[in-house]
């Protein structure tokens, strides 16, 4: 499944997650390997402080594997489906691991890259 995940940047941890994703050490150890680099580099930054990425998960729980690891530097403020579950070719058993090569959210990512900025850029900043 994938997720529409809102977080922001807990006080004082800007400069670590840079250094985690400048050494490519975020999320080292997870099952989901370079996918939290990946959700980075595409990560938008909100005027309001808070980014939004899309996040593929396979848990029961919706980022349940992954969840230690983003909030060693975030505050989850909200995680979404990203589309209609009823759509996802995994959950409904269509096709196991759909969600590694599927484009459902491909719309859904096209309006977020035209919205905000570049939360890496953003991070840079304040880091």
């Amino acid at each position: 499944m994938r997720y529409l995940v809102k977080a922001r940047v807990k006080p004082g941890r800007e400069k670590a997650l840079l250094a985690a994703i400048e050494k490519g050490t975020l999320g080292r150890g997870s099952v989901a390997g370079d996918e939290y680099l990946h959700n980075m580099r595409l990560a938008r930054a909100a005027e309001d402080g808070t980014s939004q990425w899309i996040e593929v998960c396979f848990c029961r729980v919706p980022l349940e594997e992954e969840r230690p690891y983003w909030e060693e530097f975030f505050e989850l403020i909200s995680v979404k489906d990203a589309h209609a579950r009823r759509n996802c070719q995994d959950l409904n058993g269509e096709k196991p691991w759909a969600c590694c090569d599927c484009d459902c959210t491909k719309e859904l990512e096209e309006r977020m890259q035209a919205q905000g900025c570049s939360f890496l850029e953003r991070l840079a900043d304040v880091g």
